[in-house]
């Protein structure tokens, strides 16, 4: 059973009436101080000092020379033109022979540009050249390399070939190889085979083509 609290030891009673009590006479405290003591700040004493009389000489002030500015460069001398120097040619015949028979001069020399020939050679065309009798005529040609044989070599070499409108091979190039003188060997036996023309649009036309030619040994 809960013990009740005895009314005469119990703070929570008289708690509201203590603090509005309390707030009141704070109030009241800070009106009156406010009223009755409107200034609290001490008024400053005056110090009475001695003044210091402190003095200052005169800076003549200087002045500062600059370096004097370096001496002109002396002219280059020129020669003028002499007005004697005509006087001692001498001109013994000025007469201008109409009959006399004066040979041309030379054409200029005209520079040849050679004609870069990748740049006008087709890449796809309607139909790309051929070697006459096929892959295997260019592979009878192939001369396979003695180092390339003792080596065991053998492959595939990917050659480029630049052919113009009549079927001949201009130029040829390796684009992937496999070395020991077979991609040599491949570019010549391009070089000596005679081509089928390509053509566009019914025309022979210089076409770049791609040839594969394989080393293998028997």
């Amino acid at each position: 059973m809960a013990l009740k609290k005895n009314p005469k030891v119990d703070l929570k009673r008289k708690y509201q009436r203590v603090l509005e009590t309390s707030i009141i006479i704070s109030l009241a405290i800070v009106i009156l101080a406010f009223k009755y003591f409107p200034d609290f700040q001490d008024k400053g004493k005056l110090l009475e000092s001695t003044q210091e009389l402190v003095n200052v000489e005169d800076v003549v002030q200087t002045k500062q020379e600059s370096a004097p500015p370096p001496p002109p460069k002396p002219a280059i001398p020129i020669e003028a033109p002499s007005d004697n120097v005509l006087e001692d040619i001498e001109i013994s015949d000025s007469e201008l022979n109409i009959n006399e028979q004066v040979a041309a001069p030379p054409p200029p020399k005209q520079e040849v540009k050679e004609e870069d020939d990748e740049a006008v050679f087709f890449v796809a065309v309607e139909e790309l050249p051929e070697p006459i009798g096929g892959i295997e005529a260019i592979q009878r040609k192939i001369v396979y390399p003695e180092i390339a044989k003792r080596a065991g070599v053998q492959g595939r070499v990917l050659v480029k070939a630049f052919v113009d409108e009549t079927g001949t091979p201009r130029k040829a190039e390796v684009i992937k190889g496999i070395g020991a003188g077979c991609d040599e060997a491949a570019v010549q036996a391009v070089m000596q085979t005679q081509f089928k023309p390509g053509k566009q649009r019914g025309k022979n036309v210089k076409v770049q083509v791609s040839i594969p030619i394989i080393f293998k040994l028997q």
